[in-house]
C-alpha cells in the first residue's frame, strides 16, 4: 500500500520548477493557473530568488502547484491513501478529489494571502528543534510562551513564536536538544498568531463544493482519517492556527498497512522523517522529473 504525500512551507528552493515545465503541456497548464488565481507561477519557480519565494503568498500557491504538476507527471496513478503537511494538505485535498485544480490553487492562494496579513502583525517565524524527548521540549517550549506547532516525529518538533521568543530558545534549549534550525517561513503558523486568517479562509471555503475523498486522506489534525469533503475543508481552514500532527499522521500509516510513501515535488522532508519513524516502509522523493521512472515503478510494485 503506498501513500502518496506532499509538503508544507520551507520546502522551496529557488528555480525548483524549472525542470518540470520542460514537461509536455506543463508551461500551458502553469500559465492557466497562473492565470486564474493573479500569481505568475512560472516566474516564481524558475526566476526568483530564495526571499520572494520566503513569501508566504507566494511560497503556498507556488507549492501547490508544483505537487500537483509532479503528480500529473506520473499519469493515472492510484495511492492507497494521502496526506499532506500543513499547506500540503490541500495539495493531498486534490489528490483526494475532494478539489479540483483551480478551487485548490484558488483556495491556497487566499490562505497564503490571509496568512502573510496575519503574520505581518507582529514579527514571528518558527526553528526545528533536532533531537530530545517530545516531552520535555514541548513543556520548555511552553515555558517560554512558544507554541510546538509542528509535532512531526523521528525526533523532530517545530517552535514557533515570535522573533524574541525563538532568540530565547536559542540560547535556552531543551535537554537533549542537539540543534535549532531556523525555517525559511515568514511567520508562526499553526498559532494563535494566525487566528486573522481562519476568519478569511472560512469565507474562502464557503464559496467550495467539495467531493467526498475517494481514497483515505489522513488529517494532519489528529492523524484521522475524514470521510466527508465538507470535514476536509473544515479541517483545511482550522489547521492555519492548530498544531500539525505529523507524528500522528505516521502513526496511521502504520495502522493502514502502508508499505511505501511517496513524496511529491519539492520532495525531501517528508520522506526524511519516514526513514527515521517508519523503518521498513520503502520511501521516495520526487525532486526532479528524472524521478518519475522510478516513481511509476514504485506504484506499479505497489499496486
Amino acid at each position: 500500500m503506498l501513500v502518496l504525500v506532499a509538503p508544507g512551507q520551507g520546502a522551496q528552493t529557488p528555480g525548483f520548477l524549472t525542470p518540470w515545465l520542460e514537461l509536455p503541456g506543463a508551461a500551458d497548464r502553469v500559465a492557466a493557473w497562473s492565470d486564474a488565481i493573479g500569481l505568475d507561477l512560472a516566474h516564481y519557480g524558475t526566476k526568483a530568488d530564495a526571499d520572494e519565494i520566503r513569501d508566504t503568498a507566494v511560497a503556498q500557491p507556488l507549492l501547490v502547484a508544483a505537487g500537483l504538476l509532479s503528480a500529473a507527471a506520473l499519469g493515472d496513478i492510484a495511492p492507497g491513501a494521502v496526506a499532506g503537511h500543513s499547506v500540503g494538505e490541500i495539495t493531498a485535498a486534490r489528490f483526494a478529489g475532494v478539489l479540483d485544480d483551480t478551487a485548490a490553487l484558488t483556495l491556497v492562494r487566499k490562505r497564503g494571502l490571509a496568512m502573510a496579513e496575519a503574520a505581518a502583525i507582529t514579527e514571528t517565524g518558527m526553528s526545528a528543534l533536532l533531537g530530545g524527548d517530545p516531552e520535555v521540549s514541548v513543556a520548555h517550549l511552553e515555558k517560554l510562551g512558544l507554541t510546538p506547532a509542528n509535532v512531526n516525529g523521528a525526533g523532530q518538533i517545530v517552535a514557533a513564536g515570535t522573533l524574541e521568543q525563538l532568540a530565547v530558545l536559542n540560547e535556552d534549549k531543551p535537554e537533549g536538544v542537539r540543534k535549532i534550525v531556523p525555517l525559511k517561513v515568514a511567520g508562526a503558523f499553526h498559532t494563535h498568531h494566525m487566528a486573522p486568517a481562519v476568519d478569511k479562509l472560512a469565507d474562502a471555503a464557503r464559496e467550495l463544493s467539495p467531493a467526498d475523498p475517494e481514497v483515505p486522506y489522513v488529517s494532519n489534525k489528529d492523524g484521522r482519517t475524514v470521510a466527508t469533503g465538507d470535514e476536509v475543508v473544515a479541517r483545511l481552514v482550522g489547521q492555519v492556527a492548530n498544531p500539525v500532527r505529523w507524528d500522528l499522521c505516521m502513526e496511521t500509516f502504520k495502522e493502514l498497512g502502508v508499505t511505501a510513501l511517496l513524496e511529491v515535488c519539492p520532495g525531501g522532508t517528508l520522506t526524511g522523517l519516514a526513514k527515521r519513524a517508519l523503518p521498513g516502509v520503502k520511501t521516495l522523493a520526487l525532486k526532479t522529473p528524472d524521478d518519475l521512472d522510478a516513481a511509476r515503478e514504485l506504484f506499479a510494485e505497489q499496486a
